[in-house]
C-alpha cells in the first residue's frame, strides 16, 4: 500500500511542481524596469543615447583638463589633445592672479552661507510644517514668490542700502566678507527652507508625537528626533546654498575689493589677462578652471547619497 501510494504521489508532485515553477530555459528572469526600459526604448537605441549624453559631457570636460597641461599657442591652434604635456600652468597660475585668496574667500564666504542657512532652513521649516499660526500660508506663499525674483533686479537696492547704512552707523558693509555672507543668506535663505519644508512634510509624525508624551520640549524634539532623520534635506540645502556663493560672479564684483574676492571674480580677471598683449593665457585659464571645481566635485562625491535622499523627498507620500 505504501509503495502504491508513493508511486502515485511522485507523479502528481512533479506536475504540480511544473505547473507553478516559471519556465525560464536557463536565462535570468527579466524584472520589471528591464520591460518598462525596452518597451520606452529598443535597447540598441538606448545605448545611442546613452553614449550621445556622456560624449556631450564628457567632451568639454577632457577638453579644459587637456588645454590645462598645454602650451597658449597650441591651445589658440585649436589642438584638442596636445602635442607634449606641461604642469606649467598649474604652478603659474598662483602668481598670475591672487587664486589662493580667492580660494580661501569663497570657502569661507561660501561655507559660512551653507552652515547659517541649513541651520536656520531646518528651524524654520519645522514651524511652518508642524505648528498653525496666522500668516503661514501667507510666508510658504512668499518663500514660492522670492524664488521668481531675479538677482539681477536686487543689485541696486543691497547697494544702496549697504552704503546707507555704512553712512549712518559707521559700520563698513562693502568690500567685507560677511557684507557678502550676508547678501548671499538673503537669496540662500527661502530656497533652502522651501526644501526643508518639503523633506519635512514626509517625516512620520509619530516619532514626535510619541516624543511629546515621554515629556520632549519642542526644541528637544527638534534636537533630538527632526535633526537626525533630516540629514538629507538639511545637506541638499547646504549645497545649493554653497554653490549659490561659490558661482556668484555679480554681487562679488560690486561688493567685494581686491583683497576680499572671491574665486569667481578671480577667474573673471584671469580671462580678460593677456601674456605679453598677443596669445591670451588659455592654459592658466583652464588649470584655474579644474583647481576651482575640484572643491565642488569633492563635495559632491562626499554628500552623494545625502542628494539621491533628499532631492527626491516628498515626490512619493
Amino acid at each position: 500500500m505504501s509503495a502504491f501510494s508513493t508511486t502515485k504521489t511522485r507523479p502528481t508532485a512533479t506536475l504540480t511542481e511544473s505547473i507553478i515553477a516559471p519556465r525560464t530555459g536557463g536565462r535570468r528572469p527579466r524584472r520589471p524596469y528591464d520591460t518598462d526600459v525596452t518597451r520606452l526604448l529598443p535597447r540598441w537605441l538606448l545605448i545611442v543615447v546613452i553614449a550621445v549624453i556622456i560624449a556631450f559631457i564628457a567632451v568639454p570636460v577632457l577638453y579644459i583638463l587637456f588645454g590645462s597641461v598645454n602650451s597658449d599657442v597650441a591651445v589658440a591652434r585649436g589642438e584638442y589633445f596636445p602635442s607634449e604635456f606641461t604642469l606649467s600652468n598649474y604652478v603659474e597660475i598662483w602668481s598670475t592672479v591672487a587664486l589662493g585668496s580667492g580660494l580661501l574667500n569663497s570657502i569661507l564666504t561660501a561655507g559660512a552661507v551653507a552652515v547659517a542657512s541649513a541651520a536656520l532652513a531646518v528651524s524654520t521649516a519645522y514651524v511652518l510644517v508642524r505648528f498653525r499660526f496666522l500668516g503661514r500660508l501667507t510666508i510658504l506663499r512668499g518663500l514660492l514668490a522670492l524664488q521668481s525674483i531675479p538677482g539681477t533686479l536686487l543689485l541696486l537696492p543691497v547697494f544702496v542700502v549697504f552704503s546707507n547704512i555704512a553712512s549712518a552707523t559707521g559700520v563698513q558693509i562693502i568690500g567685507t566678507r560677511w557684507g557678502l555672507f550676508v547678501t548671499y543668506l538673503t537669496f540662500a535663505l527661502p530656497f533652502s527652507t522651501w526644501v526643508m519644508v518639503t523633506y519635512l512634510r514626509g517625516l512620520p509624525k509619530e516619532l514626535e508625537e510619541a516624543a511629546r508624551i515621554d515629556g520632549a520640549s519642542s526644541g528637544r524634539i527638534l534636537r533630538s528626533v527632526v535633526l537626525p532623520l533630516s540629514w538629507p534635506g538639511i545637506v541638499v540645502s547646504a549645497i545649493f546654498a554653497f554653490l549659490l556663493g561659490w558661482n556668484d560672479v555679480l554681487f562679488s564684483t560690486i561688493i567685494t575689493t581686491p583683497n576680499t574676492r572671491t574665486v569667481a571674480v578671480v577667474l573673471q580677471v584671469l580671462g580678460t589677462t593677456q601674456e605679453g598683449g598677443a596669445v591670451p593665457i588659455y592654459g592658466q585659464m583652464m588649470a584655474a578652471s579644474i583647481v576651482c571645481a575640484v572643491p565642488v566635485v569633492a563635495l559632491y562625491l562626499i554628500f552623494q547619497r545625502y542628494l539621491v535622499g533628499g532631492l527626491t523627498a516628498g515626490s512619493v507620500k
